[in-house]
């Protein structure tokens, strides 16, 4: 067996190359089912609320959650004018009805592509780390416990920290319409006149609440397969089994990080609104460092359950893209050991 192969499934195995192209199989497929609903939500958001030019908003692709610019000037206007059209929609069924029929079945998909270009590498990097990481340890030492919550939380550490920097300059990029050289020049400018740490803005908030999820997630993932498959003898998972483990796992990872995903989204609208564009009129007026800052501040002026607030959609948002990502990954993964024997 060549020494690139990496275990799945008992004594199955991969190679790092399927491994990857699993993970790519699955982030594709996951984007292309849970976009269409980000893409209404904006659109019915839009139409009760309509965007100041150069607001903020969250733009998800079941992937990752991306922070996009309204049209700030005409440059823009092409490629930000889809949650811009006129419509006059009764609620999300007739919204998926009308954007059919009145714009084609493409308008579900807006503003997936630019997104896709950084969000399919970092679900790769991510779960190719994850998978290998869990496999040195399990290797390495004994007890399988808390192999899945340490691999986890290192896989979501690392492809944070290298995706971080990328996502600034793409938001960057989006709110200004900037081209490469001036985003060069841009990058110099933050380095000279803040260090380093200017490329990574955002990171404690987001490692704060990505660490514990995937921790959360992939302990309650791994344990709950295994306790199914002993259950009913069966050496390989399935399909439904990876979308139902993915789908309870994500919910209950969901709700014990919720409080640092409400920080998470504060911060990044008024990071948008500091360093996006001098127009962006989302988020508040104050601007707080401090993850803990951003903590206090919410529950001054809103009261805890300010911290918890929105937990059905963030439910109804990650179950899903979890059970479609987990078992689209493992399915080509068993596909790919098949092949292999």
């Amino acid at each position: 067996m060549p020494e690139n192969r990496a275990t799945t499934n008992g004594d199955n195995s991969i190679s790092i190359f399927q491994q990857i192209l699993a993970s790519s199989v699955g982030a594709i497929i996951t984007s292309l089912l849970m976009t269409p609903f980000d893409v209404v939500k904006i659109r019915l958001q839009q139409q009760a609320h309509p965007f100041v030019k150069g607001s903020c908003f969250l733009y998800s692709n079941g992937l990752m959650d991306h922070l996009c610019t309204a049209c700030v000037n005409s440059v823009a206007k092409e490629s930000c004018e889809w949650f811009q059209r006129p419509s006059n929609f009764t609620g999300t069924k007739d919204a998926f009805m009308k954007i059919t029929k009145n714009e084609g079945i493409r308008s579900l998909w807006s503003g997936l592509s630019p997104t896709l270009v950084m969000a399919v590498p970092a679900t790769v990097l991510y779960f190719s780390l994850y998978e290998n990481v869990l496999d040195w340890i399990r290797k390495s030492y004994e007890g399988n416990f808390w192999s899945p919550m340490i691999a986890g939380s290192a896989a979501r550490l690392a492809s944070t920290t290298v995706v971080s920097p990328l996502e600034m300059v793409r938001t960057k990029m989006q709110s200004e319409r900037l081209t490469y050289y001036e985003i060069n020049v841009l990058m110099k400018r933050s380095l000279r006149l803040e260090g380093w740490r200017s490329f990574w803005r955002g990171w404690s908030p987001t490692i704060m609440r990505d660490l514990p999820f995937s921790a959360i997630y992939w302990s309650s993932y791994e344990s709950s397969k295994s306790q199914i498959l002993e259950w009913f003898h069966w050496k390989n998972t399935s399909f439904s089994i990876s979308c139902l483990c993915g789908g309870l796992s994500g919910s209950i990872a969901a709700t014990l990080t919720l409080p640092f995903d409400v920080i998470k989204t504060h911060r990044q609208i008024t990071l948008g609104q500091l360093y996006g564009n001098n127009s962006c009129k989302t988020g508040g007026n104050k601007f707080n460092a401090s993850t803990f800052g951003i903590m206090r501040e919410i529950v001054e002026e809103n009261g805890l359950k300010a911290l918890f607030t929105g937990l059905a959609p963030r439910i109804a948002k990650v179950a899903p893209a979890c059970a479609i990502m987990i078992g689209s990954y493992e399915y080509a993964k068993l596909l790919f050991a098949k092949s292999n024997k």
